[in-house]
């Protein structure tokens, strides 16, 4: 994959177990895992109604050079929007250029 179209630097991030410093108890926290440079597309948009407030939901693709440590339990973190990965694609040929991540951005923001 070429260089150029990754002009965008965002931020993977995964979640880890920390434990609450008030209750004790033991939480999910996001944390930074490492930048990476993307190519950021909107795709589409939508508007909607759930749970009696209104909503707006944002589909992306995002593409990235191939990796084996990112899956949809990851997510996202660019330009302070969090994209939730729906999906990681490899490219149609080899299979180890590039990754497609189609995320959603806007609802359940993690």
């Amino acid at each position: 994959m070429k260089a150029g179209p990754l002009r965008h630097r965002i931020m993977l991030q995964e979640t880890v177990k920390v434990q609450d410093q008030i209750t004790g108890a033991m939480i999910d926290s996001w944390v930074d895992v490492k930048p990476v440079w993307a190519e950021v597309t909107a795709v589409s948009a939508r508007d909607f109604v759930a749970a009696q407030a209104y909503q707006n939901q944002i589909i992306s693709r995002i593409k990235i050079r191939y990796r084996t440590d990112i899956s949809d339990k990851n997510r996202i973190l660019f330009r302070g929007r969090i994209y939730n990965i729906e999906a990681v694609l490899p490219d149609p040929d080899s299979g180890l250029e590039y990754l497609t991540l189609p995320c959603s951005e806007g609802v359940n923001d993690g």
